[in-house]
């Protein structure tokens, strides 16, 4: 039997709410999924999270190169110690106040210091700058402690001759005193010295020439005491003047 038009109304209104209650059904259902998900949170490049521990950084470990080997009479430099691989020739820059805690004596008794020449500077044989001063004096006058300081090698080179090198109170610095003719009596390593004490005599041992009597003085800068024979050549004549 045919469906009379208004049945055929109510039938297509009741499709269209099926329709519309599925549709609204799927949405709630949709939301209601979303919301049971955990959000996500944006961290900035570069920074941890507020509630992280941040990692600390960790730097390589560089094993430094540790050498026991005492160098032997080889190794010690056969002339007056040289420049710095990183210092060019001429004066090191000393801070004023430094220079004045210095006070040192003029290494060779009975000279003023209107008598010194300054010599640092000049030339030598195989191309070598003098980065010393010499101290023309007569054969056996007392060479004079410059500063008190231990004394940390009596050596015999074949430029220098007979030479003392003598730490610096603070071992900081070392005096080098060469061509001397002899040793004071009692000087030996390791004995502390008196600013001013005689510790060796003028001579014209070494490269200085015979008859050529005069002490050969330098001052070096050093970076590590127990290397002595090397560091930075500073000009003593300022500093005895």
């Amino acid at each position: 039997m045919a469906l009379g038009a208004t049945a055929k109304a109510r039938i297509r209104v009741l499709l269209i709410a099926i329709v519309t209650l599925g549709a609204l059904g799927l949405f709630l259902w949709s939301r209601n999924r979303q919301s049971t998900v955990t959000p996500v949170t944006t961290i900035n490049e570069g920074a941890p999270p507020a509630s992280a521990t941040p990692t600390p950084a960790i730097s390589p470990t560089i094993s430094p190169r540790v050498t026991s080997a005492v160098p032997s009479s080889a190794d010690i430099p056969q002339a007056e110690p040289g420049l710095s691989p990183s210092q060019p020739d001429g004066d090191l820059a000393l801070p004023p106040t430094f220079i004045g805690k210095l006070n040192l004596v003029i290494p060779v008794a009975g000279l003023k210091p209107e008598q010194l020449l300054d010599t640092f500077t000049e030339a030598r044989l195989e191309g070598r700058s003098h980065d010393a001063i010499d101290i023309i004096a007569p054969a056996g006058t007392p060479v004079l402690a410059v500063s008190e300081g231990e004394i940390v090698r009596l050596f015999q080179s074949e430029r220098g001759g007979i030479t003392i090198y003598q730490l610096s109170p603070d071992k900081k610095l070392v005096f080098y005193y060469a061509h001397l003719q002899r040793y004071a009596d009692e000087i030996a390593t390791g004995k502390y010295v008196r600013q001013g004490e005689v510790i060796a005599y003028v001579g014209d041992t070494g490269n200085a020439g015979a008859g050529n009597y005069h002490l050969h003085f330098s001052i070096t800068a050093l970076t590590d005491p127990k290397r002595y024979w090397e560091g930075t050549n500073i000009n003593p004549y300022p500093l005895l003047k």
